[in-house]
């Protein structure tokens, strides 16, 4: 028999709660923290993102716009008062084709119509996604009913409702399999595939494609030292690389680079798969252009491999700094074909000095650099990340003192570390 499925529940406060669907031992006290699956209602609604095992690349692309479909009807739509929850649904093995990202709905009121607006946002297509339904019983107990599409027929009612029972916590976080092929891709190859999927319905993809392809698959860096400068969002990184450059007569990369930048609104609009692509892509189009002009003089670089990975990780890994990928994971290890930097900075204030540093900017923002003030979690989250950062890591730079202490620090820094 299959082991059932299970499901990881991001609660309040970043905890995690660990179930499976179909639990084979009736005699199994139920778990209180199950109740967190339903509403105060006594229901809650599970929105998954199909993946069929070895589904590829192009399957993984569909699945992760249909569920960014279904969360933006959701939050326009009538069912826009209930809550959402971020929702894992996962094997008991692991691996990369066995994780499903979706949605826990708990509505409010319960309200009669819910499921019907429900399957009406989903659609009727035969082979369509599911809906997961959570009900409660008299003995506490947590039930799981599947409802399928009949093909214009409204929707039925699929095999026999199923305990849901706790499960332990696994090792490590369910997502980390899947990352290297959808959010922290370890080569160039798997960046470029996922774009490629894409080219059908963004034909910027293609644009990017056929800048990438014009880049060398494998660079050599020149005889002058590359330097890389990262940092969250105001924390002095745009003055600091400026800066540098000027006193080393360096030239200043960044990225992504320009030649992609005007196509980035579309990028960030887009699944997390879809997005980390066009960003690490752009990691490969900087190499390029860090491998000709580290010939010429030094290059300071702001922003590359380690933001776009880091900020993939805090963003996918659901829960608390507990959840993050041990240190020394693979996860945190520089892809063996992108050029390798000399040195990485990493500025640093604090959560303070951040706050009032971007009430004085009054500058656009994108959605992470918001997400990083409203949310305390993610904001450690992603300093986590960068910390752990292996091959090369991270040297950290206090970046509170006035403009020229933090020059004088890192221009220092830069002579004791590269001839």
């Amino acid at each position: 028999m299959e082991p059932p499925r299970r499901l990881a529940l991001e609660l309040p406060g970043c905890a995690l709660a660990h179930f499976a669907v179909g639990g084979p031992d009736p005699g199994l006290r139920p778990e209180p923290r199950a109740a967190a699956l339903l509403g105060p209602g006594g229901r809650g609604y599970l929105l998954c993102a199909g993946l069929a095992p070895g589904g590829g690349c192009a399957a993984r692309v569909r699945a992760a716009r249909l569920l960014q479909r279904l969360l933006l009807g959701l939050r326009r739509g009538p069912l826009r008062g209930c809550q959402l929850r971020p929702l894992l649904c996962y094997g008991p093995g692991g691996g990369a084709d066995g994780v499903q990202r979706g949605f826990l709905l708990l509505d409010p009121g319960h309200g009669p119509d819910t499921r019907r607006a429900l399957c009406a946002l989903l659609g009727e297509a035969p082979g369509g996604p599911r809906l997961g339904e959570f009900v409660g019983d008299a003995r506490r107990q947590v039930w799981q009913r599947l409802w399928e599409p009949r093909g214009g027929e409204g929707w039925r009612q699929v095999g026999p409702c199923e305990r849901v029972v706790s499960v332990p916590e696994p090792a490590l976080h369910p997502v980390l399999p899947d990352l290297p092929s959808s959010a922290v891709f370890p080569h160039r190859r798997a960046a470029r595939a996922v774009l490629e999927a894409c080219v059908p319905f963004i034909p910027e993809a293609q644009a990017v494609l056929d800048l990438v392809d014009q880049c060398p698959e494998q660079v050599q860096k020149g005889k002058f030292p590359v330097i890389v400068i990262e940092g969250l969002d105001a924390t002095g990184k745009t003055t600091v690389t400026q800066s540098v450059s000027d006193s080393l007569k360096a030239a200043l990369l960044k990225s992504p680079p320009a030649c992609i930048s005007q196509w980035r609104k579309i990028f960030d609009d887009e699944p997390t798969i879809i997005r980390r692509a066009f960003y690490s892509l752009g990691n490969y189009i900087v190499a390029s252009e860090i491998a000709k002009e580290s010939t010429k003089s030094p290059v300071i670089v702001d922003r590359y491999w380690h933001s776009t990975a880091t900020y993939a990780i805090a963003t996918e890994v659901t829960g608390g700094l507990q959840h993050l990928p041990p240190a020394h994971h693979s996860i945190y290890q520089w892809p063996r074909d992108l050029l390798k930097p000399d040195l990485v900075l990493l500025l640093t204030v604090s959560p303070e000095e951040r706050m009032r540093r971007i009430q004085g900017r009054g500058m656009e923002r994108t959605r992470e650099e918001t997400e990083l003030e409203a949310n305390s979690i993610f904001r450690q989250k992603v300093e986590m990340s960068y910390q752990r950062m292996e091959n090369p890591g991270c040297l950290l730079v206090d970046a509170s003192p006035s403009r020229e202490e933090v020059l004088q620090m890192v221009l220092s820094i830069i002579q004791n570390n590269c001839n």
